[in-house]
């Protein structure tokens, strides 16, 4: 197995594929393929797994590739951003958001893990449920806009806008810390709370958030469905980004879209 990440700002991912290698992809990545890839969409391990990836953000079901020859088959992410691969050993693991993941060998598995806090659920702009992926084999992930990645000692902490953090290592620590001082929430524009990560491990940010760039788009589109789209989404921020912001920022704008 080959592959090549072509691009800069809309990456491409080509994999190529011997006879008998195989690589699973959640729905709607795939960009072509040559001759000699067969496709089988399943759930990946039984109704119950499929649910779990649901759960977590991702697809019910996942698209098998597999290699009767040697054949190619390429992948694109639907943002700007980067792909990163990740070549992970038997039984390590990497935590990622909901649609960071884009393909991954056959033998990488995909499982959910939950926020342990209440707040750092609602407000650090991850959610309850992220994902976790764990080896062996090489998974393919895909992060918006520029990424930099940073590793924290023990004990060190990086506080962080929400929606920033790409992916991290199962043991980064993820809680919420408001900002402090009255004029710094309502002028400062950088949200109420932010998302506290504590090492030690390594974390990848990544510089432009799905949530930001639909914030950007919403400003710019002729409609006042446009406008009170735009509207809830920075109210949603405000707040912090995660599940909390985007019920409220939704809720808010409906209100106004009706007024």
């Amino acid at each position: 197995m080959r592959y090549e990440i072509a691009g800069t700002v809309m990456q491409t991912l080509s994999i190529a594929l011997d006879p008998g290698e195989a690589i699973v992809s959640q729905t709607h990545a795939m960009a072509w393929m040559t001759d000699g890839i067969e496709m089988d969409t399943h759930t990946g391990g039984g109704f119950f797994a499929g649910l779990k990836r649901a759960f977590s953000g991702g697809s019910f079901f996942i698209t098998e590739y597999s290699a009767r020859s040697r054949a190619e088959v390429a992948f694109a992410p639907r943002f700007p951003g980067q792909i990163i691969p990740m070549a992970l050993r038997a039984g390590e693991s990497i935590v990622c958001r909901k649609e960071t993941f884009l393909c991954a060998e056959k033998s990488v598995s995909l499982d959910i893990v939950l926020q342990q806090r209440l707040g750092a659920g609602l407000f650090a702009g991850e959610g309850f449920i992220l994902q976790r992926v764990t080896g062996p084999g090489t998974v393919w992930l895909d992060l918006s806009g520029e990424v930099i990645e940073k590793t924290l000692a023990p004990g060190e902490r990086l506080r962080v806008h929400a929606g920033h953090v790409g992916m991290q290592e199962p043991t980064i620590n993820i809680d919420i810390q408001m900002v402090r001082g009255f004029r710094n929430v309502l002028f400062g524009g950088e949200g109420l709370f932010l998302a506290t990560l504590t090492g030690p491990g390594r974390i990848w940010l990544q510089s432009m958030p799905i949530l930001n760039l639909a914030e950007e788009i919403a400003r710019h589109l002729p409609s006042n469905e446009a406008a009170d789209a735009g509207i809830g989404a920075g109210v949603g921020r405000m707040i912090g980004g995660g599940a909390a912001g985007a019920a409220i920022g939704g809720i808010l704008g409906g209100i106004l879209g009706n007024e």
